[in-house]
């Protein structure tokens, strides 16, 4: 097994638009180690938003090898990139992406229901809720929940499936400052109960204090790395 859970080389990701070329990434390497704590930052414009949707096998390169959790992914079909996204990747989004009319305890049944799961699905979407904190929520919905609470919902529907790396993309920007703090403290712990692999897209240097390592993006090209 590789060390690491994502190793991308000289990853290229090129969008035609008629006769326009547009070059979001001009050749990006970087490897994350199991465990690991990142963020990737970077102005807008600079390529974070296409890196996390190849990183979270939701696009293809144009060129380049991507390596997730020793599996080469990069040239993968649709089908197949969907069978291991829903395996290796939780999500988690800026907008909490929750299905207004059901419960927390539905919300986070979903990847399960999309992956095939047996009757094991409510034992642990509940175990997913009790880990973030809302063991004593699973019958509420959305709408009766604060952003706080909200958003811990989407992180526990994002470890559901055991994944080889948690993807958030700005999952504080909606939250005031307490909530967000306890968002990333809740991310936290699971970093370090679990050892789960972190992955923050993110504009806020306050959500990038709590990681480990930062990943600077400009002009598609990684231009800093390091503590």
């Amino acid at each position: 097994m590789s060390d690491y859970v994502v190793d991308a080389r000289e990853l290229v990701k090129i969008y035609r638009m008629g006769e326009v070329e547009v070059n979001a990434l001009n050749g990006v390497s970087l490897q994350i180690a199991r465990s690991e704590i990142v963020a990737i930052m970077g102005p807008s414009g600079s390529g974070k938003s296409t890196l996390m949707n190849i990183l979270g096998c939701l696009d293809r390169p144009t060129n380049g090898e991507y390596y997730l959790d020793g599996e080469p992914v990069a040239a993968l079909s649709d089908d197949d990139l969907s069978r291991i996204r829903n395996r290796k990747v939780g999500f988690v989004f800026q907008q909490f992406n929750l299905l207004a009319r059901t419960t927390a305890l539905e919300n986070v049944e979903l990847p399960l229901r999309y992956a095939g799961g047996n009757g094991s699905r409510k034992k642990r979407a509940l175990e997913a809720l009790e880990a973030v904190g809302l063991g004593d929520r699973i019958n509420h919905r959305p709408n009766e929940l604060s952003g706080g609470q909200q958003q811990r919902v989407a992180i526990a529907r994002a470890l559901v499936n055991n994944p080889a790396i948690i993807l958030a993309d700005e999952p504080t920007g909606n939250l005031d400052s307490r909530s967000g703090k306890e968002v990333m403290n809740v991310l936290l712990s699971l970093n370090r109960e679990r050892g789960t692999t972190l992955i923050l897209v993110t504009h806020a240097a306050d959500v990038a204090a709590f990681t480990q390592r930062v990943i600077n993006l400009r002009d598609g090209r990684v231009v800093e790395a390091g503590t």
